[in-house]
């Protein structure tokens, strides 16, 4: 299948993480990413997670959230531990993470970043989000998630 072989996956392989990977065809048109992958794989939208890149104070900064919701900045900075937090732009999220918007993977990023995974998620057995490409998709625990990002769980959504 073509794209599986993303950072992403590539280290969930390593790490021996239980994960799953769902493809789908992306359609270029989608208003938003994640409310398609939900739509098109037939999830609720709280269990389908997009992945945002913020800078809390200057350093660039992952965000966790359901597609359901949006990224509160305020409650980002805090969980981070900083004053400010404004959304990056999109040619420096894609030059430190590795991957074109619309596909960035909370894992796998070229540079490390800290992640923040909102506290949503732990209601659920598994998650979903991007695996490192539109239309590709990885289900996983989200304490997996969580443990292999290093990341924080804070309530992040709006």
């Amino acid at each position: 299948m073509a794209g599986r072989g993303t950072p992403a996956i590539v280290l969930l392989t390593r790490q021996r993480v239980p994960h799953q990977v769902h493809e789908y065809a992306h359609d270029p048109r989608a208003a938003s990413f994640g409310t398609e992958a939900s739509e098109v794989l037939g999830l609720p939208a709280e269990r389908v997670f997009k992945t945002l890149v913020a800078e809390v104070d200057g350093v660039l900064t992952i965000g966790v959230v359901p597609v359901s919701g949006q990224l509160d900045l305020k409650a980002l900075a805090a969980a981070a531990g900083g004053k400010r937090a404004k959304m990056a732009e999109v040619a420096a999220a894609e030059r430190a993470t590795g991957y074109v918007a619309g596909g960035i993977a909370p894992l796998g990023h070229r540079k490390r970043l800290p992640v923040v995974i909102d506290s949503s998620a732990t209601a659920f057995e598994t998650i979903f989000c991007s695996a490192g490409r539109r239309g590709l998709e990885i289900e996983l625990s989200p304490t997996d998630l969580a443990t292999l990002a290093d990341a924080t769980i804070a309530p992040i959504a709006g």
